[in-house]
């Protein structure tokens, strides 16, 4: 048997997880990093014998018979993966106008715990609740119901804005932005992020919500482990400088500006302009796609804090905060040298299940990346003093704010590290240090989509920037990509045996 040769550019969640699904049914499967360690922003580090996460924190959906449960099972993870539940009964705290306000898990639970903070708006809670899941519903891939889709629901939720719909719905100005208080996790503008993006991860993560064990880079062990297991092989240190080309499609790819590997098939789970850059003049990409990729907004970038407490002085906090110093949740994209920051998400790390304090955590907030420009053509461990200075200021100005929320705990940080939109740009590949990518924008229509097929006859794109960011939303897009080879129905059909 002749089996086909896919070469997989980048072994974040959407180059791995297509590499399990291709090498499951008979592909050749090589995955190619550029860095020393597979897992894109599913990485972890280690400094002190103390682990850090650098991307993926938590996720939900991942109870028995939910979706993100199904699709590891059909990934085969589902057993390599320890999870921690987050508190049901506030798995997310919204710190704003100096009250916190809790999010609980479920349907029922988020609305009595919300109605009970404003008791004129059961109704419109319970309103609201229905249309984010019936927007998650109207997806076929997130129910699993293969041809069952509302696309009229799809459509009208896609090019409404976040700000527009809840407003719309609650009546309470308070509570419409408490119910926006989690827009961090998907960088959310106002008037511009479609409704669609708040209600897939509002229902992803209402359902159930949990931590990895270990930190994140557990799921690209199990990943790498099945996808070895079906044939397939990760190599590291191995970039990619060009996708080869003859007259009608791609033939392989250079590595290393040397070494060129054949391919019958290549997906790119690199950010679309990456993409491009690789694919360099080939006339097989049209002008007028590459000047609309190239055009496509990015959301802002992120600066991290990564906090190493000091042994068993911080209680571990068994939920995510988001804290806000003005008087709304919207526009922390737009901050000054006195503003910044406006607000952060603050998380700790689940090194082993019912852990009675945290080792490490991490503080995350917006950074532009025009802020960095003087270092832009440096690389990492090599910015100078300069930028050090720059960095470490900014870290103690978050973990003041963070002080005065958590009175003290300043104190009981061992150290510190950092990382700005220089770090993920150089480690991620991203736009300008971009903490999702691509933006997702009400104004643009399908021009601000990113396309999982090419011009090019065997040349896909996969990961956050085709769908959507997040385990659940790359995963999607996977399916999407591998639909390409295998046929959406049949990748239906084998997860839903996957699930018997």
């Amino acid at each position: 048997m002749d089996r086909k040769k896919v070469i997989i550019i980048g072994s974040g969640l959407g180059g791995l997880s297509s590499g399990v699904v291709l090498a499951k049914n008979g592909y050749r499967v090589t995955v190619l990093e550029q860095d020393a360690l597979p897992g894109g922003c599913l990485q972890c580090f280690c400094r002190r014998g103390v682990k850090f996460e650098t991307g993926m924190h938590f996720i939900g959906s991942a109870d028995e018979g939910q979706i993100l449960n199904k699709m590891m099972r059909y990934l085969e993870i589902d057993g390599q993966v320890e999870l921690a539940r987050l508190d049901t009964d506030r798995y997310n705290v919204v710190s704003l106008q100096g009250e916190e306000f809790e999010f609980a898990n479920g349907r029922e639970a988020f609305i009595e715990r919300m109605a009970s903070r404003f008791p004129g708006q059961t109704d419109n809670l319970a309103r609201y609740c229905r249309l984010v899941e019936s927007i998650s519903a109207a997806s076929s891939l997130h129910t699993l119901k293969y041809g069952q889709t509302d696309g009229a629901v799809t459509a009208e939720y896609q090019l409404r804005s976040v700000n527009e719909v809840v407003e719309e719905i609650i009546t309470d100005s308070l509570l419409q932005k408490v119910l926006v208080g989690d827009l961090p996790l998907y960088a959310a503008v106002r008037d511009k992020t479609p409704f669609s993006v708040h209600a897939f991860i509002m229902d992803f993560y209402n359902r159930s919500a949990f931590r990895f064990v270990g930190g994140s880079d557990v799921l690209v062990r199990a990943l790498t482990d099945v996808l070895t297991g079906h044939g397939g092989e990760v190599r590291t240190r191995s970039r990619v400088t060009r996708i080869v080309c003859d007259a009608t499609h791609a033939i392989g790819v250079e590595v290393n500006g040397g070494e060129l590997l054949p391919a019958d098939y290549v997906i790119s789970a690199a950010h679309p302009m990456r993409t491009m850059e690789m694919l360099g003049d080939t006339h097989l990409i049209r002008p007028a796609f590459r000047k609309r990729i190239a055009s496509i907004p990015q959301t802002i970038g992120g600066f991290s804090v990564y906090l190493h407490f000091k042994e068993n002085k911080v209680p571990y906090m068994n939920h995510n905060y988001f804290a806000y110093d003005t008087d709304t949740p919207w526009g922390c994209e737009q901050y000054d040298e006195e503003s910044w920051p406006k607000g952060y998400l603050y998380m700790h790390v689940c090194d082993r299940a019912g852990q009675e304090f945290a080792r490490s955590g991490i503080l995350l907030t917006y950074m532009r990346m025009d802020e960095l420009m003087a270092w832009q053509d440096t690389v990492p461990g090599r910015r100078g003093a300069d930028y050090e200075a720059f960095v470490d200021g900014r870290a103690r100005r978050l973990i003041a704010a963070l002080d005065r929320r958590f009175p003290g705990i300043k104190d009981n940080i061992e150290c510190f590290y950092v990382s700005s939109p220089l770090t993920y740009r150089d480690y991620t590949g991203t736009q300008d240090g971009s903490i999702y990518g691509v933006a997702k924008d009400i104004t643009l229509g399908s021009a601000g989509r990113v396309p999982h097929k090419t011009r090019i006859p065997n040349v896909f794109m996969t990961g956050q920037n085709v769908n959507s960011h997040g385990m659940l939303g790359v995963i999607v897009g996977t399916m999407v990509t591998c639909g390409e080879f295998l046929t959406p129905k049949y990748i239906y059909e084998q997860i839903l045996e996957a699930n018997k």
